[in-house]
């Protein structure tokens, strides 16, 4: 039978039915364990009664009322709860469908700023191997030459700085200890090259995400790019759309170097996949002069007060349920369990991340770090044989050199038990022997 459904896979998949926890069970009974979440979107897990109930109540007393007209005591309260926890100075936040859209509301914030102050500044300065989301503008301001390639007639108005991927660092005669310092150093250059007249804001993951597997930067790293913006006048943008909402085991990445950006992009985890939402948080100070000078944009479904009651509801469960320390202390069990699985393995290169947010990257020489062809597909291989294996893992390309290097990312729901912890390592430690012996 022809499906009228312009699918995301490249074959036939199975029929979800239900879920529980860290649980998915196709229309064939079958059980998965979620060990990715999905696209790392499931924080509290499948099949929470209150998320679908607040979400009911508030869409039968009222669905949709445009955000121009009417504000709602459901995003009234969700602000109110979220902005405390937020790492940001007198959050305002600006609710919208999702990560992208998040992305292209922070960038337009970070000109509408400069405007209302009277300067042009245009250029946004993103990373190397950086991925924000696929609209045109979010595309731009990412660095993953793969997604990009379709796409370069339309792009070109950000420029790239370095990222650290301590894996692969490209500073190795100051690694580890001058890291941030390079890094910050190679911001500064390229600001003073483009101009700093010019230069509106400095995108960057706290924790980069999908692009390049749960790289952690080194302590020194966010203070020095911090000051680095600063002194420029130059916004700092927080990618949190991954990182965000307890995953890598405090309520955001930002939190674990007490970075305060000027603007925070979230989305994922704020609703759990329960309803499409992400955030543009802005600073009080950025807010106040957007307001003071216009700020033209805006989206139909933004400020959406169902969105906001699942938003509500969520960040109500991570909290009853203590989900930031259980993210904690389940990713640090996935991290000592997936090493005690793949440490000596000799196709992984290496096992890193925070919280749980972990990734595994594999390589054809553990000696020199030399990636596999992407010609042998070794991750969507094993992708492959983990849902054989009935565990759901999350691919990335590309880390290495832009089309190599292969990456299982993974990020279950932070309900995730200890049990499960060791049977989601022992699962993927599995589908990579598979596939690489």
């Amino acid at each position: 039978v022809t499906s009228h459904v312009f699918s995301r896979a490249g074959g036939p998949v199975p029929v979800a039915a239900s879920g529980r926890g860290a649980e998915i069970f196709d229309t064939d009974g079958r059980r998965y364990l979620d060990g990715s979440g999905g696209a790392i979107v499931v924080g509290i897990g499948h099949g929470v009664g209150e998320v679908a109930d607040a979400i009911a109540e508030q869409a039968r007393a009222i669905a949709y009322a445009h955000g121009t007209a009417f504000t709602s005591a459901a995003l009234e309260a969700y602000a109110d709860e979220l902005a405390p926890l937020l790492p940001v100075d007198d959050a305002r936040i600006y609710p919208v469908s999702g990560g992208s859209e998040g992305v292209e509301t922070a960038l337009k914030m970070a000109r509408g700023y400069h405007l209302a102050r009277g300067e042009d500044r245009h250029v946004v300065i993103g990373r190397t191997g950086a991925y924000h989301g696929n609209t045109r503008g979010a595309l731009d301001v990412s660095g993953r030459a793969d997604l990009r390639a379709p796409y370069l007639p339309w792009l070109g108005a950000a420029r790239h700085t370095t990222t650290p991927y301590e894996y692969r660092c490209p500073f190795p005669d100051t690694h580890p200890e001058g890291c941030g310092a390079r890094h910050a150093a190679a911001l500064e250059e390229l600001i003073v090259e483009t101009g700093p007249e010019q230069v509106a804001a400095f995108i960057a993951e706290p924790v980069s995400g999908a692009a390049l597997g749960a790289c952690v930067p080194p302590a020194d790293y966010w203070p020095a790019m911090a000051e680095v913006c600063r002194r420029y006048g130059v916004l700092l943008i927080a990618d949190e759309v991954m990182t965000g909402f307890g995953r890598t085991g405090t309520w955001f990445g930002s939190d674990h170097w007490g970075l305060r950006p000027d603007i925070l992009v979230a989305a994922k985890g704020a609703a759990s996949g329960y309803w499409p939402l992400g955030l543009a948080v802005a600073s009080g100070v950025v807010h106040d002069t957007l307001k003071a000078g216009g700020f033209t944009h805006g989206f139909t479904y933004s400020h959406h007060v169902v969105g906001a009651a699942a938003g509500r509801a969520v960040l109500g469960y991570l909290r009853d349920h203590d989900l930031v320390r259980a993210s904690r202390e389940r990713g640090d069990q996935l991290d000592s369990a997936l090493r005690g699985e793949l440490a000596d393995h000799p196709g992984v290169g290496d096992i890193r991340g925070l919280g749980l947010l972990r990734a595994v990257e594999l390589v054809a020489d553990r000696a020199t770090a030399r990636p596999f062809p992407r010609a042998d597909r070794v991750t969507e291989r094993i992708v492959a044989a983990g849902k054989e294996r009935g565990v759901l893992l999350y691919s990335a390309s590309g880390c290495a050199t832009g089309t190599e290097g292969d990456l299982i990312l993974l990020g279950p729901p932070l309900v995730i038990t200890a049990a499960q912890t060791d049977e989601l390592a022992a699962l993927t430690a599995a589908a990579v022997r598979d596939v690489l012996g």
